[in-house]
């Protein structure tokens, strides 16, 4: 046992025996931060779709093409060292990075990058669809992924921009993992699935070492990584659910990074030996209403709604430096977004809509919402608010993963999510906020549009697709912009807000980086002084 788990072993036998928090000093080539990761379902990059596997999953995986940690906001090359784009013919060329190999050892080659895209189109989990967007599917993917050796060709089926297809190539899913080690591991036909839920098979600069629900994550760095660092030893993300811990094991010198405090314990830290942190998040919060659901039904009530939200006075008080006011679908400080803010509180425009409606009140709905703060709190100030208009919301806390597991059933009423872009193309929130082809309890998608059982009309499914094809920039912005209007006047969804995420530090952590999303938080660069 290394003195690193004996210290860590030591400080939870105190913390049992005491019955509060007494953990080990954070060792110096160890980085400790303190984080809620219940939300974790999954951590096979072909199955992982929630924001804690998606930061995972960026750290113990690379891409042929992805948004790397010395700038996020530029797309570049990961195990490719180049490729060549035929627009004609629809097909990418790309050619492997010389001598790069994963954490077993073994080469990274084309027979990876095949297998990899052909299990993610296989197992067919909720992330699939990013892939299937281009053309790809199980009785098509060998011939859409084919190569040998360094050299891999990808082909694609859509009158795509290059940088649709380029961000579709840089997600999540299309994670590169060592198909002799998962093959190992395939029981029953899962291609490793199972198996990938508790360990990694990568070439990133961090391995996956332990994983133990809803308590911690440990990664130990890949000291064989073919660039820059990793510059600290091991990783350990410890599952703190209440934000007041948090604050008090950075304090204490517990932790060295607190990532879910709220506000006021963000103002309460010490000056000295403590910075925050400030990143603008391409993150969306949102009520939605399930249209399973016969008394949530009716337009007016979604209009009136978006005038039950006490947007300003929830952003100066609770929400106040980690939320700004956003109402539509597209984060602001994206190109394409809208940043028209048209609803404001008014309860007495409300009634009156509800009442020219007829609609039928009160009525008593089922509120789904993260069990932990800022959530429970707006929960209560909306809770309160939508009570004037005579909808009377009965708040129903839950864990992130209990929440998001009912909602992908559509077993929920109301639930209040936020959701971020599985990749950096505004059709990936348009297909989640304003596309629907097939409602049928059959016809799963991995969006927010079906999970809240909104036939989309036709009209504005074909927008939708219209505007992924478009080819001309600017023209395609404008098509996004208008699609964003209409969601936010006639969808069952009130998006409310636009994260700022504020982590507190102890300051002698240096070189962390948290991008706009989940899938850019990178730890390569960490260091302690």
């Amino acid at each position: 046992m290394n003195v690193l788990i004996r210290n860590l072993t030591a400080a939870l036998t105190a913390l049992a025996l005491a019955g509060g928090p007494a953990w080990a000093k954070t060792p110096d080539d160890v980085l400790v931060v303190a984080q809620n990761i219940d939300d974790i379902v999954a951590l096979d990059p072909a199955q992982a779709y929630e924001f804690t596997s998606s930061e995972i999953a960026t750290n113990v995986y690379d891409r042929l093409v992805q948004y790397d940690a010395e700038d996020t906001t530029k797309l570049v090359g990961g195990l490719a060292e180049s490729w060549e784009m035929d627009e004609e013919a629809r097909s990418i060329s790309f050619t492997l990075r010389e001598g790069v190999t994963f954490h077993s050892g073994n080469p990274v080659s084309a027979e990876d990058v095949k297998f990899s895209f052909e299990r993610v189109v296989t197992l067919n989990k909720n992330p699939a669809f990013i892939l299937t967007q281009l053309g790809w599917t199980p009785e098509n993917i060998s011939e859409m992924v084919t190569g040998e050796g360094r050299e891999v060709t990808l082909r694609y089926d859509g009158d795509f921009s290059p940088a649709f297809v380029m961000n579709v190539l840089a997600a999540r899913p299309a994670s590169i993992v060592d198909s002799a080690l998962v093959r190992e591991h395939a029981v029953d036909g899962d291609m490793g699935n199972a198996w990938l839920n508790q360990n990694s098979a990568g070439s990133g600069p961090f391995k996956l070492e332990t994983y133990r629900p809803s308590e911690l994550v440990r990664l130990t760095a890949n000291p064989d990584y073919y660039k820059e660092g990793p510059k600290i030893g091991s990783v350990i993300i410890r599952h703190v659910a209440e934000a007041a811990t948090q604050q008090l094991l950075l304090e204490n010198g517990d932790v060295d990074i607190a990532r879910n405090m709220t506000p006021e314990q963000v103002a309460a830290l010490p000056e000295e030996g403590f910075e925050v942190g400030e990143y603008p998040q391409a993150v969306v919060h949102f009520i939605a209403y399930n249209q399973k659901t016969e008394s949530l039904t009716h337009e007016a009530l979604w209009e009136a709604s978006r005038y039950l939200i006490d947007y300003e006075g929830l952003t100066s008080t609770l929400l106040d430096g980690q939320m700004e006011v956003h109402q539509a679908f597209w984060p602001k400080g994206f190109p394409g977004a809208l940043e028209e803010t048209p609803f404001s509180y008014d309860p007495e425009k409300a009634k009156a809509i509800l009442e020219e409606a007829g609609v039928e009140l009160p009525i008593t709905v089922e509120l789904d919402v993260f069990n932990f703060a800022p959530f429970t709190d707006m929960a209560q100030s909306i809770q309160a608010s939508f009570a004037e208009a005579g909808i009377n919301f009965e708040i129903v806390p839950g864990t992130t993963a209990a929440i998001i597991t009912k909602y992908r059933a559509r077993e929920h009423e109301a639930v209040m999510l936020y959701w971020g872009p599985d990749f950096n193309d505004p059709h990936s929130n348009a297909k989640a906020f304003a596309y629907n082809a097939d409602n049928s309890d059959d016809g799963y998608a991995s969006t927010t549009t079906w999970r809240n059982a909104w036939a989309v009309p036709e009209e504005m499914n074909k927008k939708t697709i219209a505007a992924l094809n478009e080819s001309d920039p600017e023209a395609r912005e404008q098509m996004y912009v208008e699609l964003q209007r209409e969601v936010q006047e006639t969808a069952p969804f009130m998006i409310m807000f636009q994260a700022t995420l504020q982590v507190g530090m102890a300051e002698k952590v240096q070189g962390y980086v948290h991008g706009a999303s989940a899938d850019l938080v990178f730890y390569r660069l960490v260091e302690k002084d």
